[in-house]
């Protein structure tokens, strides 16, 4: 390894990463000290070791808070979905690992499709910054968004307001849908959610590295160990490995 790539990542012996509490398959419980645990704080443990520094985990509520994150320089490396939007400020590596966005409708609905959903008239509840509500914000040109700030309050909002559809991850909506008889999940997925690793754009030789070690984690079973290992097999997916 480039001895610059642990002086980028770590240079107080320490990597500092960033963990979206939000996402519940990639943050799937804690620790006995109280740390975060899962397949995200898994893989930044990883890179910790393959550099022989300390691990530091910093918690965020959401992964808009780890993209703002990058701006303030406040950690080394991120765990979160790569979106245009936030690769202006955040080099990523090719993702890892990925969950189905879709839709819950709502009892009697007459979406049957998601060509019916980008339609004048109808309303989306959505989490605001989550990398669904990015890909939404991009592609619908008729539908409208309807923001709040967890997922929870999407699904108060979608359920209290009669909203016509709920946007989010697969594995969240099925658990939701549970919880509102007569509500059905679309089959289809609109987007898949891709998580990856980040460090700021400047540090090339790091981001480099950071690429490798994901094409690394996927091809040797890593990632796959990894998700068997929390429990969340079925609701996430390793992701394909890059052709380049």
């Amino acid at each position: 390894m480039n001895a610059h790539v642990k002086e980028q990542l770590a240079p107080g012996g320490v990597l500092r990463a960033g963990i979206n509490m939000s996402n519940f398959l990639l943050v799937s419980s804690a620790a006995a000290n109280g740390d975060p645990a899962g397949v995200s704080p898994d893989m930044a443990k990883a890179i910790a070791d393959d550099l022989g520094v300390e691990l530091q985990l910093i918690p965020y509520k959401g992964p808009g808070d780890v993209a703002d994150g990058a701006i303030n320089n406040e950690w080394d490396i991120a765990n979160i979905a790569a979106e245009a939007e936030r690769a202006k400020t955040i080099a990523f590596s090719p993702a890892y690992c990925e969950i189905q966005a879709t839709y819950l409708l709502p009892p009697g609905s007459r979406i049957q499709s998601l060509t019916d959903v980008d339609q004048p008239g109808v309303k989306i509840s959505v989490k605001e910054r989550a990398a669904y509500d990015l890909w939404l914000t991009e592609n619908m040109t008729q539908a409208s968004l309807v923001r709040t700030a967890t997922m929870d309050d999407s699904f108060a909002v979608f359920k209290e307001q009669k909203l016509d559809v709920l946007a989010g991850l697969r594995p969240r909506l099925l658990d939701d849908a549970v919880k509102f008889p007569g509500s059905v999940v679309m089959e289809q997925s609109f987007t898949a959610v891709q998580q990856s690793i980040g460090c700021q754009p400047d540090k090339t030789e790091a981001a480099n590295y950071l690429s490798q070690f994901v094409r690394q984690s996927i091809s040797q079973g890593r990632v796959a160990e990894l998700i068997d290992k929390h429990g969340v097999t079925g609701k996430l997916s390793v992701a394909p490995l890059p052709s380049t």
